[in-house]
C-alpha cells in the first residue's frame, strides 16, 4: 500500500468507476467515488501530505512517482470494494502486509498513512465526507492494517526482510532475453510457481516481480528469465548490464500459483513469452514428485516471434528425460515453421482441458483471454490455476 511494486511490462490506468449499487449501504465508497475523477491529482496530494508528516518515508520511494501513485489507487479501490469478500481481501492484505517489510516499512507507518488519507479524503471529498463516511473509512483501514501488520510479524519470525542474492550466470538467448542464475546468501524458501521482487544496485527502490524458472533445488540456486521491456529501468539492465558477480536484491516469495503435487490428474500449461518462467519450476515439480501414476503434461509455449522461443533446447531436454511431456511451440506475428501458429487464448481454445490441471502464465491481458476461453469451453474453475497483478483480477 506505500510502496507497491511497479510492473515490469504493463502500462496502467487509473481503474474505471466502481460499482455504485451500495451507495445507501457503504457511505465510504460514496466517498472514494469522488477521488475517481481527480485521482491522481488526489494521490499526489496524499503523497505530499505523508512525505511531510514523515521524511523518514520519502526514502522508501523511486524519483519517479506517477506509476507508484496509480497502484496507490487501485490499492484503495480493491480494500474500499473488498469489504463484502473478507476472505479475498484477507489475502490480498497479507501478501502485501509481507511485501512491505522489503521496503522498510514498521507500524508506525500505519498511523502515519492514516492521517495523510484522512487529510486527502476531507480534502476531494469534502461533500460527502461526514461521520458516516469517515468512519467507513477508518474501520477499512484499521481492518487492513491490523492485518498486514500481523502479517508481516509473522513473517518477520521466521524470514528475512530481504535477501542479497550474487549473479552466478548470464544466458543471452536473444537481443532482450536473458537468464540469470542468482545466488541468495540465505536460504530462500518457495514454492513452484511463485515470483520474487528484484532490485539491481543500479536502480535503487525500483522493484520488478519475476517468477521463479525452476523447482527448488539443494544448491539454493534461482533461475530467472528477464525480457528487457521498451523504455523500461530495471529490466534492460538485467539483461543488458548485469553480469556473473553483481548483486541482486530479492524480496520475498509470493504468489498464489503452485504445482499440486498430490493431484494425480493429467496437466495442460499455457504459458506466453517469459511467462514459461513459473510454468517450467511447475513442471519440474509434478515430474520430481513420487506419484502412483506418470502424470501426462502438455505445455502450450506461446510467442510473437520464432527468436522469442528462447528455451526450447531446455524444454526439449525435459522432454527427453519425461517421456509424458509433450511441448508445443506456437508463434502469432510471424509465418509458422515447424510450430504451431496463434496466440495462446486460440490455443488454448484448441487444448484438450477435460479433467486436467490447468497453469496459464504470462501478460495480464493474455491470462485475461484465456481463463475466459476456457471457461467457455466449459473448464471448471477449481481446475483452472494463474497469478494476475491486483489491477487485473477483477477482470476474470
Amino acid at each position: 500500500m506505500l510502496a507497491g511494486d511497479e510492473p515490469a511490462n504493463q502500462t496502467e490506468d487509473f481503474p474505471a468507476p466502481s460499482d455504485r449499487s451500495d451507495a445507501v449501504r457503504n457511505p465510504a465508497q460514496v466517498s472514494f467515488w469522488l477521488l475517481e475523477p481527480a485521482a491522481d491529482a488526489a494521490m499526489t496530494y496524499f503523497y505530499g501530505q505523508l512525505f511531510a508528516m514523515d521524511t523518514e518515508i520519502g526514502a522508501m520511494f523511486p524519483a519517479a512517482m506517477d506509476v507508484q501513485r496509480k497502484r496507490l489507487f487501485h490499492a484503495l479501490t480493491r480494500i474500499i470494494a473488498g469489504q463484502d469478500d473478507r476472505e479475498g481481501l484477507t489475502c490480498y492484505l497479507e501478501e502485501l502486509g509481507r511485501a512491505h517489510r522489503k521496503f522498510g516499512v514498521r507500524e508506525r507507518h500505519y498511523e502515519i498513512f492514516r492521517r495523510a488519507m484522512l487529510a486527502t479524503m476531507h480534502r476531494f471529498a469534502a461533500h460527502s465526507w461526514n461521520e458516516a463516511a469517515r468512519s467507513g473509512w477508518e474501520t477499512a483501514f484499521e481492518h487492513a492494517a491490523a492485518i498486514m501488520i500481523e502479517a508481516a510479524r509473522r513473517d518477520a519470525e521466521d524470514s528475512p526482510a530481504w535477501w542479497i542474492a550474487t549473479v552466478t550466470e548470464v544466458e543471452r538467448r536473444g537481443p532482450d532475453i536473458a537468464v540469470l542464475t542468482a545466488a541468495p546468501e540465505q536460504p530462500l524458501s518457495y514454492l513452484p510457481g511463485q515470483h520474487v521482487s528484484v532490485q539491481t544496485l543500479h536502480w535503487p527502490r525500483l522493484w520488478r516481480r519475476y517468477s521463479i524458472a525452476n523447482a527448488p533445488h539443494p544448491d539454493g540456486l534461482l533461475r530467472l528469465h528477464v525480457r528487457a521491456v521498451r523504455g523500461g529501468l530495471v529490466s534492460p539492465i538485467l539483461v543488458h548490464q548485469v553480469r556473473p558477480g553483481d548483486s541482486l536484491v530479492l524480496g520475498a516469495p509470493a504468489g498464489r500459483m503452485s504445482a499440486d503435487t498430490q493431484s494425480d490428474r493429467d496437466v495442460l500449461c499455457l504459458a506466453g513469452g517469459t511467462g514459461l518462467a513459473p510454468v517450467k519450476a511447475i513442471i519440474e515439480a509434478i515430474i520430481a514428485a513420487p506419484a502412483s501414476r506418470r502424470r501426462e503434461i502438455v505445455l502450450y509455449h506461446g510467442a510473437r516471434r520464432h527468436q522469442d522461443l528462447y528455451d526450447l533446447t531446455g524444454l526439449r531436454e525435459m522432454e527427453l528425460a519425461y517421456p509424458w511431456l509433450q511441448v508445443i511451440p506456437a508463434v502469432s506475428d510471424e509465418p509458422a515453421h515447424d510450430v504451431m501458429h496463434g496466440t495462446v487464448p486460440e490455443l488454448a481454445a484448441k487444448a484438450t482441458w477435460a479433467d486436467r490441471d490447468i497453469y496459464i502464465s504470462g501478460p495480464d491481458h493474455m491470462i485475461v483471454k484465456t481463463v475466459h476461453v476456457l471457461r467457455e469451453r466449459g473448464a471448471p474453475d477449481h481446475l483452472i490455476h494463474y497469478d494476475l497483478s491486483a489491477e487485473a483480477s477483477e477482470a476474470v
